[in-house]
């Protein structure tokens, strides 16, 4: 066992992490940077990256397929060689993080590959213990403290029979090397719905079974249906509403039993049901937190609450076990904030009323800030306004592939917008200039004012908050 005194100790090199990590070592602090997998985590191998290359390809198989309506005949036949390759020597490195490792190392951070956990230090010192991968350890005392990073890995239900068969998950998908004929998706959330679109679009006949009764539960329900009627017409099976009671694996192929007392078959399965948090073996109960939680409480400056909603002295925590949202940019956005409260620096703390999401299918599901149930769950008094993307200038030139909608949420007591969702081509980007209107509060009626270019698929939103007036003056009609 090898004793180390350093000022800061990361645990878990995901984005956050990383960058924390970095900016720590830019700021003169001596520090220890722990990752028992690949320094990056989970987005640039097995998450943001591989999969929208995936996503860009699956789409433009989708544009030439619309090519004969708009322009000529376009014969295309796909190939899954070029996705694989671009994903292993692109976008991974085939799952190599030498890149990474001497990018942090270069900065000024001693970076190890281990099992990192929180053992007993004395006087309130934070002290971690890292089982490195060749079977030695050390122990890292940290003068500063300690930074939390952890991650999630993918869930596996409790299904009979799912444990010990082949099943994929977002990690096995990312790395496939051929398309399978057939596919099963445990799971409509975005890793779900994305995967799905992508294989089915390469050849794959592909059934989604959601548990839930909608695809996306966490979007707006009008969201949920244009997907789940897109991915329809692409051939895609949607069950929603449905239960997986077995999985069973043999001869090369999954059956997958139903709560309707339907057997599904496959030749691959693919789960994407959720995600666990790695917090089961980093030692919280060493500072009286619980290890089975599924997330560490945070005060606005990323410093760890005890059970009394206490900051701890010396320990923070960043990225998807904060339980802010599992998104690569929450986690980056929370480490600048983590790394100017460990530099004892002034500035903002967090603020979620704007966060963002975007799910990559065709068309891209995107949103900011709290949708209108959360809005009426919150006590706000509450109006929306909708109008389909596809009758917008822009939705109206480009043709199909033009499906969506802009949705506006507005708070009435404050004539303010408090979320919004895009469904479009390229709705992330459209959704950009929302997310400024929610975060800066500006009155819906300047809003109104604004003069957006035409044709374009952002001036639906425009459309959008006209109707908040035109629904107004219907529930007035209705009431006189």
């Amino acid at each position: 066992m090898t004793d180390i005194e350093v000022d800061l100790v990361v645990v878990g090199l995901g984005p956050g992490g990383e960058a924390l990590a970095s900016g720590a070592a830019a700021a003169g602090l001596e520090g220890l940077a722990v990752d028992k997998h690949l320094v990056g985590g989970e987005c640039p191998y097995y998450g943001c990256i591989p999969s929208k290359m995936m996503l860009r390809a699956a789409d433009a198989l989708a544009e030439a397929g619309r090519a004969d309506e708009l322009a000529g005949d376009v014969t295309v036949v796909p190939s899954w060689r070029p996705v694989a390759v671009r994903v292993r020597d692109q976008a991974t490195a085939d799952w190599d993080d030498t890149v990474a490792v001497e990018r942090l190392e270069q900065a000024g951070a001693t970076v190890r590959h281990g099992t990192a956990r929180l053992v007993p230090g004395e006087d309130g010192v934070r002290r971690v213990e890292v089982a490195l991968r060749d079977g030695s350890a050390l122990v890292a005392t940290a003068r500063r403290g300690v930074v939390l990073n952890p991650g999630t890995r993918p869930a596996a239900p409790p299904v009979d029979g799912l444990a010990g068969t082949p099943y994929w998950t977002n990690r096995e998908a990312v790395r496939a090397t051929v398309v399978p004929a057939s596919l099963v998706v445990l799971g409509g959330g975005p890793i779900g719905v994305e995967l799905a679109q992508v294989f089915a679009r390469f050849g794959a006949r592909t059934t989604i079974v959601q548990r839930g009764e909608r695809l996306l539960p966490g979007d707006e329900p009008e969201a949920a249906a244009v997907l789940a009627d897109v991915l329809a017409g692409e051939g895609v099976r949607v069950m929603t509403g449905a239960t997986t009671t077995s999985v069973s694996y043999a001869d090369g192929a999954f059956a997958i039993g139903l709560d309707d007392g339907e057997t599904l078959h496959a030749d691959r399965l693919l789960v994407a049901a959720g995600r666990t948090p790695n917090l089961d073996d980093l030692g919280l109960d060493v500072v009286g937190l619980d290890p089975t939680a599924r997330t560490l409480p945070t005060d606005d400056h990323q410093r760890v609450l005890d059970a009394d909603g206490t900051p701890l002295d010396g320990l923070w925590a960043v990225g998807d076990v904060v339980g802010r949202g599992a998104f690569t940019h929450v986690s980056m956005y929370q480490s600048a904030i983590a790394l100017r409260s460990v530099l004892g620096q002034d500035g903002p703390g967090a603020d979620y009323r704007a966060l963002p999401h975007v799910t990559f299918t065709d068309p891209e599901v995107a949103a900011v800030g709290l949708s209108e149930q959360a809005a009426r769950d919150a006590g706000l008094s509450v109006r929306t306004g909708s109008t389909p993307m596809e009758q917008s200038s822009r939705g109206f030139t480009h043709g199909p592939g033009a499906r969506g909608l802009v949705k506006v949420v507005e708070d009435v007591g404050r004539g303010v917008l408090v979320g919004a969702t895009v469904v479009g081509p390229a709705g992330g980007e459209v959704m950009g200039a929302l997310a400024v209107a929610v975060q800066g509060e500006v009155p819906t009626a300047a809003l109104r004012s604004m003069m957006l270019a035409f044709p374009t698929f952002h001036r639906a939103i425009d459309t959008a908050l006209a109707d908040l007036d035109q629904q107004e003056s219907e529930r007035e009609g209705d009431t006189a």
